[in-house]
């Protein structure tokens, strides 16, 4: 199954997605993909309502905006420096545990939204990234191979970072990671019955055209099921919460010389399976 929601900022609708063109507004059936509905078994009400599906009305994925596929999480938790070439094109060892941040839950924003480059800013930068949207509590989960229940679905992540909030002011990385509109997040949410294997997907993204990021999940110093479990140590992971499983190498950070976004920049970006984004960088003003 492949959700998405649908319409203006602030009054998106959800949808199960049909195909690459239209999907279904089930409105009607479930208030919104937050929290609730993951927490309330949502997924399984929307698979035992099929023959109800087929009489709710379509919408167009062409004409309409797409919103992010979930709405405000309890948390969005990053995953840094989770392959070896971004490692070595920063400089850094690889790490031997998970280097964990977090976003601000409000630095959602839908896959094709502006990118609003924040006042004061020299250094934003791009990168793609799997996301995993976790579908009910998980706390303490004992192995790898407990995990998949765990897990709703994975979309596209664009991990928008501000370098110079990020590494030149001190404290956490979270400065430099929350700014509005630094986490788009979709087109669409995939089930892992639907998608199968997320250990090797392809990921990229282009800046104007221009192929910047190339890889696969396969190169992943610590894949999904890792990562939910050791996150599940630290602390209790909630329904609807987002994990950005992290970059591979070709950021802007890491070009010679460094290279970031400016207005009139366009990202393009995908993963396999998961579909595309396509943002415009514009001044965010004051």
């Amino acid at each position: 199954m492949r959700l998405a929601r649908v319409g203006a900022p602030g009054a998106e609708r959800p949808c199960v997605v049909e195909s690459d063109d239209w999907a279904i507004d089930v409105s009607q059936l479930v208030r919104d993909f937050d929290p609730e509905f993951f927490f309330s078994r949502g997924l399984d009400l929307l698979r035992a309502q099929q023959s109800t599906l087929d009489t709710l009305p379509r919408v167009s994925l062409n004409t309409e905006r797409l919103g992010s596929v979930v709405s405000r999480p309890s948390q969005i938790i990053g995953i840094g420096l989770n392959y070896h070439s971004h490692a070595d094109e920063v400089g850094l060892d690889a790490p031997a545990e998970p280097v964990v941040f977090n976003k601000a839950p409000n630095s959602l924003s839908g896959p094709c939204d502006d990118l609003l480059i924040p006042w004061g800013s020299a250094y934003t930068d791009w990168e793609v990234e799997l996301a995993v949207v976790i579908g009910k509590r998980a706390r303490y989960v004992g192995d790898e191979e407990d995990v998949l229940p765990y897990i709703a679905g994975y979309c596209v992540a664009n991990d928008v970072s501000e370098r110079s909030f990020q590494l030149e002011h001190g404290g956490q990385w979270v400065k430099g990671k929350s700014s509005e509109t630094f986490c788009p997040l979709g087109p669409w949410l995939v089930t892992p019955d639907e998608l199968g294997d997320a250990s090797g997907l392809d990921l990229y993204l282009d800046v104007n055209g221009v192929r910047m990021q190339e890889s696969t999940t396969s190169h992943m110093i610590f894949p999904v099921a890792a990562i939910v479990r050791y996150l599940s140590r630290f602390m209790a992971l909630e329904p609807g919460d987002v994990i950005l499983t992290g970059t591979p190498s070709g950021v802007g950070h890491g070009q010679r010389p460094a290279q970031y976004l400016r207005e009139g920049d366009v990202v393009e970006l995908g993963v396999s399976g998961l579909g595309r984004q396509r943002q415009l960088c514009r001044g965010a003003g004051r």
